[in-house]
C-alpha cells in the first residue's frame, strides 16, 4: 500500500481508503469483513458519513482493539432522528449527533472531523457564522478532532471554503465525468443524463481551479464518487458511452493535484479488493488516456490529463510534471513556494525542451506540448 500526506495535516494516509456504503450489508456484519480485509491491505484511512446508529455500533466494534491502527473521517451534522438520516445545522442537533456518534463508535475522538454535505454558497455562510463552524473548532481545541473537513460536490462552495483556511480536509466527488460540469447547487445535477446529452469538452475551469487551489493551501482532498456510484464501471450507464475499470477510475482521481485517498465504497469484500488490487496494477492497466481519447459524447481535446503518454521525452523531462505544476501556477499572481521547490528538485525542467515536437505526437488528446514548456521555462526561469 502506498501512504500519501493528506495536505497540512501531518497524518499519512492509504491512497486507498475505504467509504461506508457496504457497512450495513448483513445486518451489519459486512463491517467487520470490510474492516478485516482493509487492516490486512494495509488501509488505513475510511470514511463514515453514515449517521444509522447500528452502522456507527458496528464500526466500534470493528475498531475496538486497533484504534489507533485507523484514520476516521467521520462526519459533524449527518444525525439520526425519528429512524432516518438527517443533515442539520441546528447546533443543538448538531452537538448530541456528534456525542453520541463517539459514545457509538467507542472513541474520544475523530481524526478528520468532516461538516457534512455543504453544496450551496449561502448554507456554507450558515455554516462560518451560525456555530457550526465554531463548534468544530472547540472540538479541535479540545482534542476532540483533530482537523476540520467538509464534504462538498460543488466546486465553487469547496472553494470558497478552502480559500477561507478553515477547513484542512475537502471530501469531493472526483471523476471524469463529474469534472466536466459546471457548478451546481443540485447534487443530482452531477448523474442527470441530460447534462451528457450534448457533446462535452474540457474539464469545467472551477474544478480545475479547485484541486489546484487546495494544492497550494495545503488542503488534503479525499474522493468519493470515484466510480459514479458504479455508473462509469458499466458502458450502457455511463454518461461518457464507454465503460471504464476501476483501476482507470482511481488513478484518474490519484492523478488529481491535492487529492490524497481515494475512499472505495464495496458492498463485499470481494469489491473491496479489487478497489485494493490497484497498488498490484501494471500501469496499462491504470492508464485511462486512450479510453477518455475513446470517448463518443466527451472531448478532451487540447487538455493535459497528466497521463503521461508523451513520455519519453528526449531530454528526459518530465512533461506531466512540468504541465502539472505550469497549471498550478497560472491561477496566481506569482509562482507559490511550494510549487517552485517541487519543480526545483525535478531532474531536467522545462527549459531544457528543444522543441523536437516528438511528444506532441503521443499525445492523445492534441495538447501543445512545446507551448506549454515555453511558459513554464519562463513563469519559473529555466
Amino acid at each position: 500500500m502506498i501512504y500519501r500526506e493528506l495536505g497540512k495535516t501531518g497524518l499519512k494516509v492509504s491512497e486507498i481508503g475505504m467509504g461506508c456504503e457496504g457497512f450495513s450489508e448483513e445486518n451489519c456484519a459486512m463491517t467487520q469483513k470490510l474492516f478485516d480485509a482493509a487492516a490486512e491491505a494495509g488501509v488505513n484511512y475510511f470514511d463514515l458519513y453514515a449517521s444509522n446508529p447500528a452502522v456507527r455500533e458496528a464500526v466500534g466494534k470493528a475498531m475496538r482493539g486497533r484504534r489507533q491502527k485507523f484514520i476516521a473521517q467521520s462526519h459533524i451534522c449527518s444525525v439520526w432522528q425519528n429512524g432516518q438520516y438527517k443533515r442539520t445545522r441546528k447546533l443543538a442537533e448538531v452537538t448530541a449527533g456528534f456525542e453520541e456518534s463517539l459514545r457509538q463508535l467507542q472513541t474520544d475522538y475523530i481524526d478528520v472531523g468532516t461538516i457534512h454535505y455543504c453544496d450551496a454558497l449561502d448554507d456554507w455562510q450558515r455554516i462560518e457564522s451560525g456555530g457550526v463552524l465554531d463548534y468544530a473548532r472547540k472540538l479541535k481545541a479540545a482534542g476532540t478532532i483533530r482537523h476540520i473537513g467538509l464534504s462538498s460536490h460543488n466546486p465553487q462552495v469547496a472553494l470558497k471554503a478552502a480559500e477561507s483556511g478553515a477547513i484542512e480536509v475537502l471530501m469531493f466527488s472526483v471523476n471524469p465525468c463529474y469534472d466536466l460540469l459546471p457548478a451546481s447547487e443540485d447534487v443530482e445535477q452531477l448523474w442527470n443524463e441530460e447534462n451528457y446529452s450534448a457533446h462535452l469538452t474540457n474539464m469545467d475551469p472551477d474544478r480545475q481551479k479547485l484541486y489546484e487551489t487546495c494544492q497550494r493551501l495545503g488542503v488534503g482532498i479525499t474522493v468519493m464518487k470515484c466510480f459514479g456510484g458504479g455508473d462509469l464501471l458499466d458502458a450502457e450507464l455511463s454518461p461518457a458511452g464507454v465503460a471504464l475499470t476501476a483501476h482507470q477510475c482511481i488513478h484518474y482521481a490519484l492523478s488529481r493535484p491535492a487529492v490524497a485517498c481515494v475512499l472505495a465504497g464495496a458492498h463485499s469484500v470481494e469489491q473491496f479488493k479489487q478497489s485494493i488490487a490497484y497498488e498490484d496494477a501494471t500501469d496499462a492497466e491504470k492508464d485511462y488516456a486512450l479510453t477518455f481519447a475513446s470517448f463518443p459524447k466527451i472531448s478532451w481535446r487540447g487538455h493535459c490529463v497528466y497521463c503521461s503518454h508523451c513520455a519519453p521525452c528526449v531530454k528526459a523531462i518530465d512533461i506531466a510534471s512540468v504541465t502539472k505544476f505550469l497549471h498550478l501556477t497560472e491561477a496566481q499572481s506569482g509562482v507559490p513556494e511550494t510549487v517552485r521547490e517541487h519543480y526545483k528538485v525535478l531532474n531536467h525542467h522545462a527549459g531544457e525542451c528543444i522543441r523536437c515536437g516528438v511528444c506532441e505526437t503521443r499525445c492523445p488528446f492534441g495538447v501543445n506540448i512545446r507551448e506549454n514548456m515555453t511558459k513554464a521555462a519562463q513563469v519559473f526561469g529555466y
